[in-house]
């Protein structure tokens, strides 16, 4: 009798396990096909080139602004220089070298302030996860401390 009981136990185990992952993965598949159906349709609320967030055309002077870049130099001091190296070279983040010519402003700004969103939604924020393997936490920037600081990443990237 106790073997039965063992014996049952152990399968209700299985059973229950087998269940729960089989939700999870079904639920896997309807986000994604939920993330492709999205696309297909066309859907104007979520735009790749600009991520996820409240920025949706940022004007950018093709001059730079140098009092801005100082401010973000200094928000990149205190909230990203532990993470994020100026060159192409990986810390625990991306490096910053090159990253102006590879996301549009508003895709960097909404990242930087939106982060949790931009990396369940957001391809490219997806592979840079992958890479890095660390979540960027979220440092509760202000819109003016995104600007400046992608004002910063500029000047880092040579722009006068």
């Amino acid at each position: 009798m106790k073997k039965i009981l063992i014996i049952g136990i152990i399968v209700s185990g299985i059973i229950a396990c087998n269940n729960n992952q089989s939700g999870n993965n079904t639920n896997g598949a309807n986000n994604s096909g939920q993330n492709q159906q999205t696309g297909n349709t066309g859907n104007p609320s979520y735009d790749p080139n600009r991520g996820e967030g409240k920025f949706t055309k940022v004007d950018v002077s093709p001059k730079l602004d140098v009092a801005m870049a100082t401010s973000g130099e200094k928000v990149y001091s205190v909230k990203c220089a532990a993470c994020h190296k100026l060159t192409d070279e990986r810390l625990v983040g991306p490096g910053w070298k090159g990253v102006t010519s590879r996301h549009t402003a508003e895709w960097i700004m909404n990242f930087t302030t939106n982060t949790d969103e931009m990396l369940s939604k957001d391809p490219k924020a997806q592979a840079m996860l992958e890479i890095c393997l660390v979540r960027m936490p979220n440092q509760n920037l202000t819109d003016q401390d995104a600007r400046d600081v992608y004002e910063f990443m500029r000047q880092n990237d040579g722009v006068k």
